[in-house]
């Protein structure tokens, strides 16, 4: 969901800066416009300068954190990794400057499951970003690894960031292009 909302901080709390991914204080008492609120993440426009609050974080914009994935065990298949849900979970990861999770983004080139000699179910993701030198890869990364992570059997997320081939504008599904006003 995309909107402009004007809101106060209520608390100080954690912050990223978009797309550096330096983390900052966004100080109690700041008026701040909420641009985004997506994937249990929130953006927002702090004096000209675009800030991501993670979900737990939300109580300091006044807004509910947005409850967890349903836990491992309501996710089905008792042998092996369903890896339509790994996608779900992938499609509810989002760049924070543009309101298109990654998958519909096409920054998600591949997803291989690969079982361990002790059972463990190892998932291995190669993505890319829109921009080589965006500093939120490994912000993206640690949502992408948390989420994932719900899936039953799931074990390890290896989240790998390639930049061959460049991420373009065609590589969106037409959805995308379509959300975005480009068809």
């Amino acid at each position: 969901m995309q909107f402009v909302e004007h809101v106060t901080v209520l608390r100080n709390c954690d912050a990223i800066v978009i797309p550096a991914g330096i983390t900052v204080t966004l100080n109690k008492g700041r008026e701040v416009v909420i641009t985004q609120a997506l994937g249990g993440s929130y953006t927002v426009n702090d004096n000209g300068q675009l800030l991501r609050v993670a979900s737990q974080d939300a109580d300091a914009l006044g807004k509910a954190d947005i409850p967890k994935n349903e836990s491992k065990a309501e996710f089905g298949k008792e042998n092996g990794v369903n890896l339509v849900r790994i996608y779900e979970q992938l499609s509810t990861c989002y760049d924070p400057e543009i309101p298109i999770n990654i998958v519909e983004l096409g920054l998600v080139y591949d997803v291989n499951c690969y079982e361990l000699l002790d059972g463990r179910h190892h998932i291995r993701i190669t993505m890319t970003l829109t921009s080589a030198g965006c500093g939120m890869g490994t912000v993206l990364a640690e949502d992408i690894r948390v989420k994932c992570l719900n899936v039953a059997n799931v074990d390890v997320i290896e989240v790998i960031f390639v930049y061959d081939p460049p991420w373009q504008q065609d590589m969106m599904s037409e959805a995308a292009k379509l959300q975005l006003g480009l068809l």
